[in-house]
């Protein structure tokens, strides 16, 4: 990477024209306070996690929402949410590089499709606006919910204040109800409706026009982070923006041509300036 393209990512991601979007490689440095273990954040951790450590059948290890159905149709939904809850909402993780780096930089707007807390923690000193996505709710077409963070606690509101930074999580969180997208019929829910323009508020389609982004930690080998990825970037500027993805396949190769991202040849943590422990 030239030291040109890093200061204008840099600057891109001070001035709000770049937006973060932040996949499970964010969190590799991330441990358990206690056990020095990893946080289970990509797909073949959290399987792993979710099954009491063991691997499951090679048909479910192929993505976690395959498993994560898989579990849901023999012991319920709530099983699923219990050990997202006991993952993420009562585990003391340590601090990891890339979110003490966005608290410096504090974006105006950044995408999570994680399902911890750190991007939330980063930004507990200012008022800001969490989207959460939710999916097979009964009431309403809209596959999100709308939060205010007023320094304190978190309240439901019903409109974004654009002036404030904005959070989007749209895989949930636990914080402040826990709420997930994590089985397959959670996701066919929340993309049918991302497809329809009901998991998005209407602030964020508005804002969101002529945008670029900067994907970090992300790798783009399943169909199913890239089509949520795909609608959560529509209307974006041409090129979409720029991804960290160390010895991209074909596959992925092809697919960032096409939607206009340059795949960048540098380590994401060299490139916020942390070494990644070995």
């Amino acid at each position: 990477m030239t030291p040109e393209l890093r200061e204008k990512l840099l600057s891109g991601l001070r001035d709000g024209s770049i937006v973060p979007y932040l996949g499970p490689g964010v969190l590799a440095d991330v441990k358990n306070a206690a056990t020095a273990a990893p946080i289970p954040a990509d797909s073949d951790s959290l399987i792993i996690a979710m099954n009491d450590g063991r691997p499951m059948a090679p048909k479910l290890m192929y993505e976690f929402p395959r498993a994560a159905m898989n579990i849901e149709l023999k012991r319920g939904r709530n099983a699923v949410t219990k050990f997202l809850n006991r993952t993420y909402g009562e585990t003391n993780w340590t601090r990891g590089a890339v979110h003490e780096w966005l608290k410096g930089i504090s974006p105006a707007y950044v995408i999570d499709i994680n399902r911890d807390t750190q991007l939330q923690d980063s930004y507990a000193d200012v008022p800001h606006h969490l989207i959460v996505g939710v999916a097979r709710i009964s009431g309403t077409a809209f596959r999100y919910k709308l939060f205010y963070w007023d320094g304190q606690v978190y309240q439901a509101c019903t409109e974004l204040n654009t002036a404030l930074p904005i959070l989007f999580k749209p895989m949930g969180t636990p914080r402040p109800e826990a709420n997930y997208i994590a089985s397959d019929a959670d996701y066919v829910d929340f993309i049918t409706e991302l497809m329809g323009g009901y998991s998005i508020p209407p602030e964020i389609k508005a804002m969101r026009q002529g945008k670029q982004y900067l994907l970090l930690g992300m790798r783009l080998n399943r169909d199913t982070e890239r089509m949520v990825m795909a609608d959560m970037i529509y209307s974006s500027a041409q090129p979409a923006g720029w991804i960290f993805i160390a010895q991209p396949t074909e596959k992925e190769k092809r697919y960032c041509h096409k939607i206009g991202l340059e795949i960048l040849d540098a380590d994401l943590f060299e490139f916020i300036g942390a070494a990644l422990p070995a």
